[in-house]
């Protein structure tokens, strides 16, 4: 057995050639073939081993070097070592790039390098072709006098105007710049000349070669995409995009101005200083590579255009779990905007014919089949032009605010054909609709998958729930209801009910109450108690009702009926009332939704009035009295009187509750 790790996802496996047991991936092609083999203990030591698997579980840039995959790529010259580690036949001359990162290596294994080799794909030039040293026939090592010689014997043959452009540009050090960038820095002149005529001759085959300094690799690769012809395999091309916006995020300026400068030393142009300038021109290289992408992209038929791009994001986010290179990402910027209109208009489409199943639901299932049917194809193909946008979305950390709002649009109805009436089957059907085209929305998706485990179980809860709400109801009615005799002669009847409260033969509903109040007065004679004294009060829109009582038991238990009755709807209106920009009363005190107002009590002068918020001030209990006061300065506070002033308790009661809770706004206790 043979100790090897996955090269797409780092784990395990018994031998190099054979399916990870992990991830499912077989290496198939000659560039992971020599990077699976790269990454056993035939090539490899356990700690570099061990150190690949960390690179790669990490997504981290792959350092296997150039020297283990030649030594691959020539043992894979041997069928019978293929075969005996459990490999596939491959095509010959295929090498992984050294130095590539787990997401190229991933993309090779899938038939990154290009599976059209067997028709090579020629071009009669690209716009590598046409650089000034290109032109000219002249390379970055060349001096001056070499550079005017040429463009003399040049002007012979070609259009002397644009030789003498060509000469000025490479002549001049600060128009040599750019034509530096756009060439091959760091690329000998003899690998240089092989390079631009292996473009003419098979311009995929760039995408195998391996040593390449990154600028020069990136301008190789947006050239061959001028060859990419309308029957392009769009996977193929998906996949060359991907390879091409890794090596462009590797670019750094840097390791750009050396290359440059090492050729200048060579051919006595003063070195590059600032790196401003090499910036500058790296960011208008990578809105060519963008326009080559593009224009390769537009050469591809409508779907096979979706395709490509579509299978690029894929690739490129893992689904849309990883941050994309940042080319990616441009690229499907620019493509949201171009598809905007599409998208409208089907969006626009689906939520009429959202509209008309609503209008057509009382008719029953047979009404609205048909038109969840025409519903579903506009989605599906809605979403083939959405989905590369949602997983660019998704591995960005943002919503696509239209697939949102489409979404939840055909959510509700399936909700709505449900609950409103009983028709299982489309709601089923737009239920898995939505979990099939909007599996990129990660809180939705999870959503429509809570919808669909739920979906068949709700009608039969539905029965139990009604009962169960009936047995509430039962138990609030029981809760609530109290009576008892007041008075030692003649007795009267306090009583309170879902009827309402009665006392002294008037009935007073529940809902007519619009305050309460209660509290007790203990009296004592030199230090003895002699009794206490309670009150019960109730207000309407009509007037207001006061009940004195002498005996506990009647005071506690109307409060508790009274509490669950009345006091619990009164909260509950008090909140609304203060999330609508209404301000409260309570004693010298005025309540608003954030803050409250107190007064600063001075000895001398008038007090004032001081709105503080909720987090300023603090509460307790005095003499009988609710009070609220600063935190940060004693003589600023207010109160009211449990017993005489109406709904106190139910402000204790929220106030406290939200402290507890920890909210800023007494509205938001009632909240969730």
């Amino acid at each position: 057995m043979t100790r090897a790790i996955c090269f797409k996802c780092g784990e395990e496996k018994t031998s190099p050639l054979i399916s990870c047991p992990s991830c499912k991936e077989t290496p198939k092609h000659q560039s992971a073939l020599a990077l699976s083999l790269a990454l056993s203990e035939h090539l490899s030591t356990k700690a570099q081993l061990a150190h690949y698997a960390h690179e790669i579980r990490n997504h981290l840039r792959l350092s296997v070097r150039s020297e283990q995959l030649d030594q691959a790529n020539e043992a894979l010259k041997d069928p019978q070592l293929i075969a005996m580690l459990g490999g596939v036949a491959h095509e010959p001359g295929r090498t992984a790039a050294t130095g590539t990162s787990p997401r190229v290596a991933a993309a090779a294994s899938s038939g990154t390098r290009h599976t059209q080799s067997s028709r090579a794909l020629t071009m009669k030039s690209s716009k590598l072709h046409g650089t000034p040293f290109a032109l000219l026939g002249v390379n970055s090592r060349d001096d001056r006098r070499k550079i005017v010689d040429q463009a003399e014997h040049k002007s012979l043959e070609l259009n002397p105007d644009d030789c003498q452009k060509a000469r000025s540009d490479l002549t001049n050090p600060r128009n040599r710049l750019a034509a530096e960038i756009a060439w091959l820095p760091g690329v000998s002149p003899r690998r240089a000349s092989q390079l631009l005529e292996g473009l003419l001759v098979d311009a995929m085959a760039v995408r195998c070669e391996t040593g390449l300094p990154t600028l020069a690799h990136c301008n190789l690769l947006a050239a061959a995409f001028e060859a990419v012809p309308s029957s392009y395999p769009p996977e193929d091309l998906a996949e060359f995009i991907q390879e091409l916006a890794v090596l462009v995020d590797d670019l750094d300026a840097e390791e750009v101005i050396r290359d440059i400068n090492e050729d200048r030393t060579i051919s006595g142009f003063p070195e590059v200083k600032a790196i401003d300038q090499v910036e500058a021109e790296l960011l208008e290289r990578k809105r060519y590579f963008r326009i080559a992408i593009k224009e390769a992209l537009n050469r591809l038929p409508p779907e096979a255009l979706l395709g490509a791009i579509t299978a690029a994001v894929d690739g490129a986010t893992f689904g849309g779990e990883e941050h994309a290179p940042e080319l990616i990402d441009e690229l499907v910027d620019g493509y949201t905007i171009e598809v905007q209109s599409v998208l409208e208009k089907e969006a626009e489409t689906a939520k009429k014919l959202i509209d008309s199943v609503r209008r057509a639901a009382s008719g029953g299932e047979s009404a609205t089949a048909p038109l969840v049917e025409k519903l579903e194809r506009v989605a599906r193909n809605w979403d083939r032009f959405a989905q590369p946008i949602q997983l660019s979305a998704k591995a960005r950390g943002i919503e696509h605010e239209a697939s949102i709002s489409l979404a939840y649009a055909i959510r509700s109805l399936a909700i709505d054909l449900f609950n409103k009436h009983d028709q299982i089957n489309p709601s089923r059907k737009l239920t898995k609709l939505l979990g099939e085209i909007f599996s990129e929305l990660p809180e939705f998706a999870e959503r429509v998958e809570q919808d669909a485990d739920t979906l068949s179980d709700i009608h039969s809860k539905r029965t139990k729930a009604e009962a169960q709400a009936k047995a509430r109801e039962a138990e609030w009615v029981r809760s609530i209801s109290f009576s008892a005799d007041v008075g030692v002669v003649f007795k009267d009847t306090l009583s309170i009910s879902a009827d309402g409260i009665e006392w002294k033969g008037q009935r007073y509903p529940l809902d007519s109450i619009t305050g309460v109040r209660w509290g007790a007065v203990r009296h004592s004679v030199n230090g003895i108690p002699t009794g206490t004294d309670y009150e019960i009060a109730f207000a309407t829109r009509s007037g207001t009702t006061s009940v004195s009582l002498r005996k506990e038991s009647t005071y506690s238990g109307f409060i508790e009926a009274l509490w669950r009755a009345v006091c619990v709807r009164l909260m509950i209106e008090m909140s609304e009332a203060l999330e609508g920009g209404r301000s409260l009363s309570f004693g010298d005190m005025t309540v608003e939704d954030a803050y409250v107002t107190l007064v600063r009590h001075k000895f001398l002068g008038a007090n004032e009035k001081v709105r503080l918020s909720w987090s300023d001030v603090h509460v307790w209990s005095a003499n009988g009295e609710f009070v609220i006061g600063a935190k940060n300065d004693k003589k600023v506070y207010g109160s009211g009187s449990y017993k005489d002033h109406w709904n106190i308790h139910l402000l204790d009661h929220i106030v406290r509750a939200g402290f507890k809770k920890g909210v800023n706004k007494l509205s938001d206790y009632f909240k969730d």
